[in-house]
């Protein structure tokens, strides 16, 4: 593939969603979990979709239990959680695996295109954020410990591309 518009995920209400939808969007891919130290990045998450979304954003969250099971609830627990604690409106996605053979196609392939620190693909906690432009094509890997209010001049930049 050569961008993100190939791939469908599972929406947290159980249907498939074809990225394709997100055609010409900024999009951030990001990895997260309900109890983790990292999770209060969802108020950020949630305040960068609000400030860019009528500009063509869009925050796209993945629950992944791969890390110190620090997402063991279900797809609806998940959700609620996020909406009752965080406000969340923008998309989440059904649980998936970032790393080792169970791995969605689509983080195999964010992780190809944007490997992260010395060249290594794994995604090595929760919270890794991946910016993808217009294009559909990677843009830029963030690690864990990057807030997401450190994006917001990337994302601009992004934003003032042309798909």
């Amino acid at each position: 593939m050569d961008t993100i518009y190939g791939f469908t995920a599972r929406g947290i209400d159980g249907n498939d969603i074809a990225l394709e939808t997100f055609r010409g969007q900024v999009l951030l891919l990001v990895n997260v979990a309900s109890e983790c130290g990292f999770t209060p990045q969802y108020e950020g998450l949630q305040a960068l979709h609000r400030t860019y979304r009528d500009q063509g954003f869009a925050v796209l969250g993945f629950p992944c239990d791969q890390f110190g099971h620090q997402e063991p609830g279900s797809d609806a627990e998940i959700a609620a959680f996020c909406t009752t604690r965080f406000d969340v409106d923008f998309p989440l996605f059904s649980k998936i695996e970032v790393n080792g053979p169970g791995a969605h196609p689509l983080w195999t392939w964010l992780k190809q295109e944007r490997p992260g620190v010395l060249g290594t693909e794994a995604i090595k906690w929760n919270f890794t954020k991946f910016l993808v432009g217009r294009d559909g094509r990677v843009r830029r890997r963030y690690a864990p410990t990057v807030k997401p209010a450190e994006l917001s001049a990337d994302v601009e930049a992004a934003l003032a591309e042309a798909g």
